[in-house]
């Protein structure tokens, strides 16, 4: 390793956090493992390989060259492209078997004026319905009507058939229970179509989590492999985090009171103190809003002071420590824990925002357990399946009837 700033990666967190999520849904609920953006900086290629051995039965990704480069290291997994692919690269997504989100009649209308027909096997997709996310998909019946006709050809499958919340890591159930409602009256559009569906599903990582009878055949998990989930709203699992982050001091010096640092003049001394400086900056990752937040060098906390730069950034020290001491961003240090659910809260931001934030700059080292694990066995035990307590004030919502 080059540089003195790495991120750790626990591939059998991610596996555990798979086998938790599969032990807490019915056992015929298929899983897929949501692998994109580098698996949310977790490397993807680590995280299906993980996600394989815990036994999902597919990949999802949001772009097509994401998937292309699943399929070129060899991994075989069924591999859903969650972003509609224009239509002229539709032979590529034919040559390596990977299945395709449809939003439109116009997708379809705009690929059979080049391909009347796909030669070389079957065009299998998943139809994306927009239940309130106001992303993309499918929103009315006529929408619905329009597309049926292109999803009855002879060269299409249709695997799949989806939606995706926008609430359902927050207390809060009434817009979740909005979409649900809503989706279970276009699976009936589904069902009364005549078309073959393989798989209906409408669950990520909080949903399936906490409304495990929502499931319906396959739930989607990204966030929470890594384990990233709303841990307040799900008592029912326990997971843990899969990355930590560290880097090294490369200086330290003694800064008298009254003296400034950083750019714009962004911290001054209010008594002499010892600062360290630490190799990351925001083209780490590590963006100036994290100014102020705190790291960990030997078992105790240290604030980041001044503004972050681009490569570095500097940290108030509890006492004169070795150039060279290991500096802890993500991940314990002794009984002291900074996690990035901690990080994320007074950001605003989700967790795993943090964690795609992280460049190519930051070396990945990948490990099977890590040398300091201070957990037990019990950590990864499976608390109460299918139970929940909602903390929205109310004893139930309709969710729990469904």
């Amino acid at each position: 390793m080059l540089r003195d700033t790495w991120a750790e990666i626990s591939v059998s967190r991610i596996r555990e956090n798979m086998q938790t999520i599969r032990r807490s849904l019915h056992p015929s609920v298929k899983l897929m493992a949501v692998v994109k953006a580098n698996g949310y900086g977790h490397g993807d290629l680590e995280s299906a390989a993980a996600a394989e051995s815990a036994g999902v039965d597919y990949l999802a990704v949001a772009y097509l060259e994401e998937a292309l480069h699943l399929r070129a290291s060899g991994i075989q997994l069924p591999i859903l492209i969650l972003t509609p692919i224009k239509p002229e690269l539709v032979p590529m997504a034919l040559e390596h078997e990977f299945t395709l989100t449809v939003t439109s009649a116009k997708w379809f209308a705009e690929l059979r004026k080049s391909i009347p027909y796909a030669a070389s096997g079957k065009l299998r997709i998943h139809v994306k319905m927009d239940t309130g996310l106001g992303r993309i998909g499918i929103r009315t019946r006529q929408e619905w009507e329009e597309l049926v006709p292109w999803l009855r050809a002879e060269d299409v499958e249709v695997d799949g058939f989806y939606t995706h919340f926008a609430t359902a890591g927050q207390a809060d159930t009434d817009f979740l229970e909005q979409q649900v409602a809503r989706f279970l009256e276009m699976k009936e559009w589904g069902r009364s179509s005549g078309l073959a569906i393989s798989h209906y599903h409408c669950a990520g990582s909080a949903a399936a989590l906490r409304f495990p009878q929502l499931a319906m055949d396959m739930v989607r998990i990204g966030a929470a492999m890594y384990g990233f989930y709303p841990e307040k709203l799900v008592r029912s699992v326990k997971l843990e985090p899969a990355l930590s982050l560290h880097s090294r001091l490369i200086q330290v010096k003694k800064l008298a009171k009254g003296e400034y640092l950083g750019y714009d003049n962004s911290y001054q001394a209010e008594a002499d103190e010892w600062i360290g400086t630490v190799p990351i900056g925001y083209a780490d990752g590590w963006n100036q809003r994290m100014q102020g937040t705190d790291v960990l060098v030997e078992g105790r906390r240290a604030p980041i002071v001044g503004k972050i730069c681009m490569d570095q950034l500097m940290i108030r020290l509890p006492r004169p420590c070795p150039e060279g001491t290991q500096v802890t961003l993500i991940g314990r240090q002794g009984a002291e824990r900074i996690t990035i659910a901690e990080l994320a809260e007074p950001l605003g931001c989700a967790q795993q925002e943090i964690s795609t934030s992280l460049s190519a700059r930051v070396t990945r080292t990948y490990i099977e357990y890590e040398e300091t694990r201070a957990l037990t066995i019990a950590d990864n035990v499976t608390f109460g399946l299918w139970q929940e307590h909602f903390s929205s004030g109310r004893d139930e919502c309709s969710l729990c009837n469904l």
